[in-house]
């Protein structure tokens, strides 16, 4: 969809931390791993970084920061935006941005 300029806007997503709306390509995307099996069976769903963009499934958005990160992990944020009713791992994604999560 283009702009009155005729430059084609850029779509925006909203934050799962700060609940704060910015450009796709500023944040970073999840998905979880569910790879079709129980997470009760089998422990609690990994949580993947996607900096790509292109990995397969329903995904979460967060601004690629420590503050954001900690609140979305305090919210539980992440399992209810990917729609989980299992616990999550989130130690992929504390990785990726450089955080110490316990």
């Amino acid at each position: 969809m283009a702009d009155r300029t005729g430059l084609r806007a850029e779509p925006s997503r909203t934050c799962v931390g700060c609940r704060g709306s910015d450009s796709w390509s500023a944040l970073l995307r999840v998905v979880a791993a569910t790879d079709g099996r129980d997470a009760d069976q089998h422990g609690p769903i990994p949580i993947h970084p996607d900096p790509r963009h292109r990995m397969p499934g329903r995904g979460a958005w967060l601004h690629p920061s420590p503050d954001c990160f900690e609140l979305a992990v305090r919210r539980k944020a992440f399992a209810r935006a990917l729609r989980l009713q299992a616990a999550v791992d989130v130690s992929a994604v504390a990785r990726q941005l450089g955080v110490q999560h316990a």
